[in-house]
């Protein structure tokens, strides 16, 4: 882990409540996924090369016809409010100045209007309501402020059992909860019931989401190629590699052992972006390296919000840019475009 972000991490636990920090750290069943998520990446070492005359390495890049200066965004994550009073719109601020990507949760405790007006590009993950007038509502509401695209969370139909309780989605307040959900709530309603996860989303909502939107939709939760490849042939845009952060199914596979086979599986017909247990630019690197288009941090970025707000978010997203800016130097690629998967390999044991 870069020393800053141990540094922030540090920071932000000293400033929270120890049941919201916890909340942000816990994993699910006995961490398992979560510890090796991090280990993951390290696992692997790079193969540099000499007299290249890369000159000054490019972090640009392009997705989905955006251009940003960095393949580092902001993975979506919940309740920034009960982390900094600006919530998601300090993340916001934070993202859109280090010239990143950002992608806003379902469960935002800001209004979206705020969030969207401090943001650059952004997208909007979303879960699947069981009432679902409420998500296409909120879809709806983010197409016309300006989201870019949407990414449908597939690994939730329901939230797994988390290790440490000590706080929870049902401590933050009803208000927040309901900041951005329920504007778009059916009359009478039940508030709760209609929010929640719907079991029983399927690959159909792909095409009824790109359909209602007319935005390209990601599939989030991707860890096999055979659902990589279902994924595209059902109209996905693109594929986020990832376990939830380890807080889903515990024991899930690592997303630095994922990766390669759902990049193969669609072989750049689509973006395939990663999130999990990234904590540098070598790592970032090595995620490039493996066939992602592009990283994305969700804990680090808490991290960086709690402690510093705004500023401490950009912190984040520019000390793994710079690392991964030097990384590519040292490699010999003059620009994320130019990583190989021989650039890297696993070392036999």
């Amino acid at each position: 882990m870069l020393p800053v972000l141990r540094d922030l991490a540090a920071r932000a636990e000293a400033a929270l409540d120890p049941g919201w920090f916890d909340y942000v750290e816990t994993g699910a069943g006995e961490e398992v996924a979560l510890r090796e998520a991090a280990a993951a990446w390290r696992e692997h070492r790079l193969r540099p090369r000499v007299l290249r005359a890369a000159g000054e390495p490019s972090t640009a890049v392009e997705l989905l016809g955006t251009a940003l200066d960095t393949p580092v965004g902001v993975a979506a994550t919940g309740y920034h409010r009960v982390l900094a009073a600006d919530g998601e719109v300090a993340t916001a601020a934070g993202a859109r100045d280090a010239g990143a990507l950002l992608v806003v949760s379902t469960r935002a405790t800001s209004p979206l209007a705020e969030v969207a007006a401090a943001a650059g590009p952004w997208w909007l993950q979303v879960y699947l309501t069981r009432e679902r007038a409420v998500i296409e509502g909120l879809v709806a509401e983010a197409v016309e402020l300006g989201a870019s695209a949407l990414v449908l969370t597939g690994d939730t139909p329901l939230l797994g059992t988390r290790a440490r309780t000590g706080r929870s989605a049902r401590d933050v307040p009803h208000a927040w909860q309901l900041a951005n959900l329920g504007r778009h709530l059916p009359a009478g309603a039940d508030p709760w019931h209609a929010v929640a996860q719907d079991p029983a989303a399927s690959l159909d909502d792909i095409g009824r989401l790109a359909e209602i939107s007319g935005l390209p939709v990601l599939v989030k939760g991707v860890l096999r190629a055979d659902d990589a490849r279902a994924c595209v042939d059902a109209g996905a845009a693109g594929l986020v590699v990832s376990n939830h952060g380890g807080r889903q199914l515990d024991r899930a596979v690592a997303t630095a052992h994922a990766l390669p086979e759902v990049a193969q599986a669609v072989r750049g017909e689509v973006p395939v972006l990663v999130d999990g247990g990234l904590r540098s630019g070598l790592d970032a690197l090595v995620a490039l390296a493996l066939g992602a288009d592009a990283v994305m941090l969700g804990r680090p970025v808490l991290w960086g919000l709690a402690a510093d707000g705004a500023a401490g978010v950009r912190t984040v997203l520019d000390a793994v840019t710079a690392d991964l800016r030097e990384a590519l130097a040292l490699l010999g690629a003059a620009s994320v475009a130019h990583v190989a998967r021989d650039d890297v390999v696993v070392p036999r044991r």
